[in-house]
């Protein structure tokens, strides 16, 4: 489904939007559920990738045949129920995904286990997806794993990590990344009575067998709320954008939009309904940004766009992971922004962004199977027409994406 884009006539001020639990924090919890039976969890999110979790963990295993388990373009879902069906003994699973999938690497996730005693073997490319799985019952609880891999691969063993006989001590070697994600588990393990400690490169969880119930009603989704931020930016002064339902204290890296955004005019205030209104109070006088985005790359794509609306320029570092993500983000933003006649570059952490004038309308976008991109491009209608391609994509982390841009006169017609 390609859409075509354009800012309808007449003025808006103001928007409502509800935005359903975020993808993150409901996958770690979608685990620590199968876990431990008594959580109870509100506003997860409506994603397909937690569908597909939720799926996943729901399967009825058998101990006599193995299962063949799909996770279609879901990395989250890869790495965590690698972990996760690693000790689901005497059960065996075959995970696979889709053809991108099979491109990801899953390899130091695989290893680490491994180590610890897990029996996971490949199916067809050695360190890639598919992998067959044997359940089995770990009793090792010391590891190492390089401390600049994603986020995931070292949440996937801190979540199964309560469950093992003797817990887990997981060493970090090298410089960490992506802190806020291990942090965001390790808080969630907290919140259910599971003991962990943090010091310098060593995470300690402790083994509990039975937690207490526990009800979570889950954060709404900041990388969701990114784009709401472009739109915001790019509209005219006084514009406001009323999202639900955010905390001050976010467990969420992408949370950083707040921060972010205030370069761009943005001001976020809270409501004391737990809901955010974003209004632009002032046009950006800055003529070029820079910002390290280690802790919250998902939200580089959102923020390259913005400033190109904008016509200023950006250097964005911190970015090595989304090499390996749905597509290459790096180079696919590259193709498409040149497409709209921007001048850019990007290397393999970094993407640099030189200010401009004009931008080109009717463009069609490729989306690369990629969530983010469609998304983050969307707010350019608001400068001209723009055509997305696959635009169904965003079913991936936000279903009703499309609907929701009709609240703010982004009208689409789908082209045949």
């Amino acid at each position: 489904m390609d859409l075509f884009l354009e800012k309808a006539k007449g003025k808006r001020q103001k928007a409502k939007v509800k935005i359903t639990g975020s993808k993150s924090e409901t996958n770690r919890l979608l685990l620590l559920q199968a876990l431990y039976p008594n959580l109870i969890l509100e506003n997860t999110s409506n994603s397909d990738d937690s569908e597909v979790m939720s799926r996943a963990l729901n399967s009825q295993l058998t101990t006599h045949n193995s299962q063949l388990i799909d996770v279609h373009h879901a990395g989250t879902a890869m790495r965590f129920l690698t972990a996760y069906f690693s000790i689901q003994e005497g059960k065996e699973v075959v995970l696979t995904g889709s053809s991108r999938m099979k491109e990801r690497p899953i390899k130091i996730l695989v290893d680490a286990l491994n180590e610890l005693g897990a029996e996971i073997t490949y199916e067809e490319n050695e360190g890639f997806p598919p992998i067959r799985i044997k359940g089995k019952k770990i009793t090792k609880n010391k590891v190492s794993l390089p401390a600049n891999v994603s986020s995931q691969y070292i949440s996937a063993l801190l979540l199964i990590a309560p469950k093992l006989e003797n817990g887990l001590v997981l060493t970090l070697e090298g410089e960490i990344t992506s802190v806020p994600y291990i942090k965001m588990t390790l808080a969630l393990l907290n919140e259910i009575g599971v003991m962990t400690t943090f010091v310098g490169n060593k995470i300690t969880v402790c083994h509990a067998e039975l937690v207490s119930a526990s009800q979570f009603t889950i954060e709404s989704d900041w990388s969701s709320a990114s784009y709401w931020y472009s739109i915001v930016a790019l509209s005219e002064i006084g514009f406001q954008v009323t999202l639900s339902s955010y905390k001050k204290d976010s467990l969420q890296g992408d949370s950083a939009l707040i921060d972010i955004y205030k370069d761009f005019g943005v001001e976020t205030t809270f409501n004391s309904d737990n809901s955010i209104t974003i209004s632009k109070t002032k046009n950006c006088q800055l003529s070029i940004v820079n910002y390290q985005l280690n802790n919250c790359p998902d939200i580089a794509q959102t923020i390259a766009v913005t400033c190109f609306g904008l016509g200023i320029a950006c250097n964005l570092t911190g970015l090595h992971t989304l090499k390996i993500k749905e597509t290459d983000r790096l180079e696919a933003l590259k193709i498409e922004l040149t497409k709209l006649g921007a001048e850019i570059s990007v290397t393999n952490d970094s993407l640099h962004l030189k200010s401009s004038s004009e931008i080109k309308k009717n463009i069609s976008i490729s989306t690369y199977q990629d969530h983010r991109m469609a998304m983050a491009f969307a707010p350019l209608a608001l400068k001209v027409p723009i055509i997305i391609n696959q635009a169904e994509v965003v079913s991936k982390s936000y279903p009703d994406f499309w609907k929701d841009l009709k609240l703010v006169g982004i009208e689409n017609s789908e082209i045949n």
